[in-house]
């Protein structure tokens, strides 16, 4: 019986290095930060705590370091460079993505470089297509379970909010169940945000609080890449800027073709790309090159982002897009202890796009079907002179036949 409780206990022993070597979560930190999900980077291994230092930038490498600490979605990691070499943690990161754990893609290496990780505090986008897409979860100050948002208590303003506090750009679609249905457990107050407020849970609640909520009616949300243009006659025209690693750059111009601008515009809300040509500045400067393979391969923007010394910036024209939708506003009017309210004023403002084919179309149709009707009664009266004349020249040729034959008879 001793031997054999000797051996279990050999047994789990043996498993228990193996699953701490291979599968159990590395432990990380954050030091020197001002909150608990903001600082550097550093990392236990054999140990032995370091600062950490990756291969390679990216946000999804990133997220992979807020979700060990328990935090919300990935903001930035950012590279600091130090006064002199140090005994850093070097994280290798395709391995990472490929799939295996941090403990084996880790190794030992002396750097100039340290990095600091920025998450979100209390919200998180889960189950997207990119960083900064998915179903919204929230996490209160005082709890440790992330929470999903019932598409009724949130709006516009909401996400507004949540897209800025993750670095993202405008929100771009808004929509229940569009990134997985509810999920327990639920945030029960809803969110009543001004749009203004730097994190979600600086918004008023509701006063009420929600026990159900339809299981198609989760928040889905999709923020536009942080893009603007500067320095342009309109909102749609300028020198192209990103924001990455919570700095704004210009874009170094790299070959992009208008058929790359696409998306930029579209991220910018605007509409067609116009123009994507080159500005020559005297001197290089930071800026963000842009990976253009790592787009073409459907990767978002920020992810196909390199530091970058350039004299050579993007400058991008798009097109205008349509006003449309309904607005609506009211008037307030204060003097002394006077005090008046206008009603509300609406109006609805639609694509003239519909309205443009129509007034170019109409005209054309109207054009064609009148000349196939020209051609159609000129064709069709041609083919009725024809058999009168054929007509009249065969009584001709008959009234000449008859003619001959009473004159031979009238001969014999």
């Amino acid at each position: 019986m001793d031997h054999l409780l000797m051996l279990l206990l050999l047994l789990l022993w043996s498993s228990d290095i193996r699953t701490d070597g291979n599968n159990t979560p590395i432990a990380v930190r954050l030091g020197a930060g001002d909150r608990r999900c903001f600082g550097t980077l550093e990392v236990k291994h054999g140990e032995e705590w370091r600062a950490a230092d990756v291969t390679e930038t990216t946000l999804k490498l990133a997220d992979v370091f807020c979700r060990q600490l328990d935090c919300g979605s990935a903001v930035f990691l950012r590279q600091r460079e130090e006064t002199s070499h140090r005994s850093v943690w070097l994280f290798d990161n395709h391995c990472v993505q490929s799939g295996s754990g941090l403990r084996k893609c880790v190794k030992s290496r002396s750097s100039y470089y340290i990095r600091d990780l920025n998450c979100s505090d209390s919200i998180r986008l889960v189950d997207g297509s990119s960083h900064c897409s998915g179903r919204l979860e929230v996490r209160s100050h005082q709890s440790n379970q992330w929470s999903s948002v019932c598409e009724e208590d949130f709006d516009q303003q909401g996400a507004e909010v949540v897209c800025r506090e993750l670095g993202c750009g405008a929100p771009s679609v808004l929509q229940g169940a569009l990134y997985g249905e509810v999920e327990a457990p639920m945030w029960t107050k809803g969110f009543q945000c001004g749009g203004h407020e730097s994190a979600l849970l600086d918004c008023r609640s509701s006063g009420s609080e929600r026990n159900t909520c339809s299981p198609a009616k989760a928040v889905g949300l999709t923020c536009s890449e942080p893009l603007r243009l500067v320095g342009g006659a309109s909102r749609c025209e300028g020198t192209l800027e990103v924001k990455h690693q919570g700095e704004w750059r210009p874009l170094a111009y790299n070959d992009i073709t208008l058929k790359s601008a696409v998306g930029f515009c579209r991220d910018l809300l605007c509409q067609y790309a116009v123009s994507s040509e080159p500005r020559v500045e005297s001197s290089a400067r930071p800026t963000w090159r842009l990976k253009l393979e790592c787009v073409d391969s459907g990767s978002s923007v920020r992810e196909c982002l390199t530091s970058f010394y350039s004299s050579s910036i993007l400058d991008l024209v798009c097109s205008e897009p349509a006003h449309q939708g309904s607005y609506s506003c009211v008037y307030h009017v204060s003097m002394h202890h006077f005090t008046s309210e206008s009603r509300l004023l609406s109006v609805s403002v639609e694509d003239p796009t519909p309205l443009i084919i129509k007034a170019v179309l109409l005209p054309l149709m109207l054009l064609w079907v009148n000349v196939a009707l020209y051609f159609y009664c000129k064709t069709t009266r041609g083919r009725k002179l024809g058999r009168r004349e054929d007509f009249e020249l065969h009584h001709h040729h008959l009234g000449v036949e008859e003619a001959e034959e009473e004159g031979a008879q009238g001969a014999e």
